[in-house]
């Protein structure tokens, strides 16, 4: 991407659009900070300029469970390497302590409260944007409020990755860029947003005298391109964690959309002879929830499918297609066989029991309150194998949608193995779930994002559609800003795209835009026995997905490139409730179709001009030699 000698690249206001921009990072000399124990809250002295020798040159601290144990044994090494930071802790006390977080670094920056913010959060459903002084909630099911994970009430949490653009500076970006135990998480709060804190979550476990524990890897960067930056965190946390790869994103259908729970079998082979005449690019046909009688008990089959799901399986595959089906794996309801059989294999309250999740986080969406099957527990390992080699095997499934991963890593419980984290308890059951499902592939949704690198071919980007343009606009947001993540670390999936009801024909084509500059997976989510003809010919037109996702300048969102062999898509998207023109320099002669329609655009030199793109619509060009 980003090559001088094309002659039909296209040049932003700052940079060459999807142009590499090299990255600048100070480095320094390794340091090594040793714990202490003042009062928790932020650095004593003046605001610093955040860079990595102020990182290195601030203190770290141990947060012990107990605050009156002495700390000043506890010692944090961190060690750099460029823009990485290696850190571990070790107790040198005679006597083993309980660790409830580690900060790893702690200042007071210079960044006003206008710095443009983005944060990633713990699970899949949180996302904040907006500034430091006014923060946004890309959704309503945020880690704090809905999740109830826990965080001081002065204080703004972000999970994985954090990135800060003052106006007029380069952006800066903050990165965990390995989770193979524990959580990392940064802490912004005072007035505006000034003071930073970057934490590891240690859930309060004890360390052994003499014990050392490796924490997670750090990276900080800086630099005039928000997107390059994002492709070195990207590169680092594959490199911890290598991908699972296969060659391009899925295309298929799902029942959810249109069917809901009450799906039944008619309706699914329904939608396979019309697949099968006028869309067999959607390869895979996925039953989704409403299969099961309870959740939970997933190789049973509810009364909608005549109590015989693996013949619909079957008849999907021997028309040529690929049999796909919802499961959620780490939940059951208080009814069903498997929490009756082994209330042993789920992660335990205070008192031993079965711990009800509606006490410590919210208690699910459908029939629950839900309980959490222990990841840890070499029973309900043998179990996840058993259960999905079941439906690799026997039920031909080369697909699992695995939905409400993050009661996986549930917080505020006991697990089986008292040593482990909740990320390890969640990767535990992930790589058990891998080895029965062979050679399928796996998308993660509802999951928690960092402890899912590496364990996942796929990941849900956003929350789930609905035919109305706030769930539209917002579903966009969540998706595009997760661009960086695809065909880097899996493959993205934006959900369904759903292409009937009532929205206007200019949302539609918004809605669409948006999972095409996605790059990632495409799902339809309509019944396609009754879809209009020119909504299924934009459908067609997403299939095959390309596995490229736009670049944008900035978080804005409102001018993206997706970079084909062939070609250049130049993506449009008008945000606001008025119509607005988009003007785009060139930097060669370029000849313009539009994409949806076919439309010839014409031969351009200098600049394109897309006058007055609709209030809520986008339009996608197609930027080819003249």
């Amino acid at each position: 991407m980003g090559d001088n000698r094309n002659p039909f690249r296209l040049l932003t206001r700052r940079a060459l659009i999807g142009g590499a921009v090299g990255v600048v990072a100070s480095g320094v000399s390794p340091v090594v900070a040793s714990g202490f124990s003042r009062t928790f809250g932020p650095p004593e002295g003046e605001p610093h300029v955040l860079d990595v020798a102020a990182l290195a040159a601030s203190p770290a601290r141990i947060v012990p469970v107990d605050s009156t144990v002495d700390v000043r044994r506890v010692d944090v090494t961190r060690t750099w390497t460029g823009p990485l930071c290696r850190s571990s802790v070790t107790n040198r006390l005679n006597q083993p302590i309980r660790i409830k977080e580690i900060v790893l670094f702690e200042i007071e920056t210079t960044m006003p409260p206008a710095t443009r913010l983005y944060g990633e959060g713990f699970q899949m459903l949180t996302q904040t944007g907006g500034t430091l002084g006014a923060p946004v909630d890309y959704s309503q099911y945020t880690d704090a409020k809905h999740y109830k994970l826990l965080e001081p009430p002065d204080a703004r949490t972000f999970y994985g990755l954090l990135t800060l653009a003052p106006p007029g500076e380069d952006v800066k970006a903050l990165a965990f860029t390995s989770c193979r135990r524990f959580s990392g998480a940064f802490r912004v709060r005072g007035a505006g947003g000034t003071a930073l804190q970057v934490v590891v979550d240690t859930e309060g476990l004890s360390i052994g005298p003499g014990e050392t524990w490796p924490l997670e890897e750090f990276t900080f960067h800086t630099g005039a391109s928000r997107e390059a930056m994002l492709e070195d965190v990207a590169a680092r946390l594959a490199a911890n964690h290598p991908p699972l790869r296969v060659a391009t994103p899925p295309a298929g259908w799902c029942s959810w959309y249109c069917f809901g729970p009450r799906v039944t079998a008619q309706q699914v082979l329904d939608n396979l002879d019309a697949i099968e005449q006028k869309i067999p690019g959607l390869t895979y046909v996925q039953i989704d929830d409403g299969y099961q009688p309870a959740m939970g008990d997933w190789l049973e089959t509810g009364g909608a499918f005549g109590g015989n799901v693996q013949r619909v399986l079957a008849e999907i595959r021997r028309r040529g297609f690929q049999p796909a089906i919802w499961v959620a794996p780490f939940i059951a309801e208080e009814t069903s066989h498997v929490f009756q059989g082994h209330r042993d294999w789920f992660v335990k309250d205070a008192g031993g029991s079965p711990l009800r999740s509606d006490r410590v986080t919210f208690g699910g969406w459908r029939r629950g309150p839900w309980y959490a099957l222990d990841g840890t527990h070499p029973e309900v390992q043998q179990h996840f194998e058993r259960l999905f080699r079941t439906m690799r095997t026997e039920w031909g499934c080369s697909y699992f949608k695995l939905d409400a991963n993050f009661w996986g890593a549930i917080h505020g419980g006991r697990f089986h193995d008292r040593r482990a984290t909740r990320v390890e308890a969640y990767r535990r059951g992930m790589q058990a779930i891998l080895r029965g499902a062979g050679d399928s592939f796996v998308l993660g949704c509802n999951h928690p994002i960092w402890p899912s690198i590496g364990v996942v071919h796929g990941s849900r980007s956003s929350n789930d559609i609905k035919r109305e343009w706030d769930r539209v606009s917002s579903t966009a947001r969540q998706n595009l800003s997760r661009n960086w993540q695809n065909g880097r670390l899996w493959w993205n999936d934006p959900d369904a795209i759903v292409l009937t009801g009532d929205l206007p024909d200019d949302e539609f084509q918004f809605h669409a835009t948006a999972i095409y500059a996605s790059g990632g997976m495409v799902l339809s989510g309509d019944d396609l026995t009754a879809i209009p003809p020119a909504r299924l010919a934009m459908l067609a037109k997403l299939v095959p997905p390309t596995g490229v996702a736009a670049r944008f300048e900035d978080d804005a969102l409102d001018v993206g490139v997706v970079t084909l062999p062939a070609a250049r898509m130049l993506c449009f998207f008008n945000w606001s409730d008025r119509p607005k023109p988009f003007t785009v320099p060139l930097a060669s002669p370029a000849r313009l179709r539009d994409f949806w329609s076919d439309e010839s655009l014409g031969r351009h030199d200098g600049s394109v001009t897309v006058k007055d793109v609709p209030a809520h619509g986008a339009r996608l060009l197609v930027c080819q030699e003249p």
